[in-house]
C-alpha cells in the first residue's frame, strides 16, 4: 500500500498524464500541481497563487478544466489528465495555441498555459457567442499583464473556425 518516508507514509499513485501512465509514490497530501511540476517535471502548468484564485494551474481532467493546485494527486487517479504539454499532436500546435500566437494573447506568458487550457475547455462548454460571454467564462483565469482583449480575440477566432 504505502512506504515509509521521512514525512510519513507515501501512497502509490497511478496517473494518466497526456496519454502516458506515471506511477509515483507520493505523500497523500500532494497536489496534482506538485505531482506534475516536482515529480514529473511537467513545468508548463504554473504555480501562481496556490489557492485556486488565479487559474495558472488549470489542466484538464477527463476533458474538464480543473485547478491542479486544489486537486489532490490521489483524487486524479483514473482520470485522463491533459496538461499544456499534451495539447498539440504530431508536432503541431493545438488551434488555440496557434491562435494565442496569432493574436498576441500573452505578454509575460506566465498565465498563458492556464489561459489556453481554460480556453480549450471552453470550446466544449456552454458559453454565449459574444466577447462578454467569453470574458465571463474565462473569469477564473487572471492575467496580470492585462492581455485580456487579445486572449478573447484568440478564443473567438478558434470558436469561429471549429464550432458550427
Amino acid at each position: 500500500m504505502g512506504t515509509a518516508t521521512e514525512h510519513g507514509v507515501a501512497v502509490d499513485v497511478e496517473l494518466r498524464i497526456n496519454g502516458a501512465l506515471a506511477r509515483l509514490a507520493l505523500d497523500p497530501r500532494t497536489t496534482l500541481l506538485d505531482a506534475l511540476r516536482e515529480h514529473l517535471r511537467l513545468t508548463g502548468t504554473k504555480k501562481g497563487c496556490d489557492h485556486g484564485q488565479c487559474g495558472a494551474c488549470t489542466v484538464h481532467a477527463d476533458g474538464r478544466r480543473v485547478l491542479a493546485c486544489l486537486t489532490l494527486a490521489v483524487a486524479a487517479q483514473g482520470k485522463a489528465i491533459t496538461t499544456i504539454e499534451g495539447l498539440g499532436r504530431d508536432g503541431e500546435l493545438h488551434p488555440m495555441q496557434q491562435a494565442f500566437l496569432d493574436h498576441d494573447g500573452f505578454q509575460c506568458g506566465y498565465c498563458t498555459p492556464g489561459q489556453i487550457m481554460s480556453a480549450v475547455a471552453l470550446l466544449g462548454e456552454p458559453c454565449g457567442p459574444n466577447d462578454d460571454h467569453v470574458r465571463e467564462c474565462m473569469s477564473g483565469n487572471l492575467c496580470r499583464c492585462g492581455a485580456y482583449a487579445n486572449i478573447v480575440a484568440a478564443i473567438q477566432d478558434v470558436r469561429r473556425r471549429v464550432q458550427p
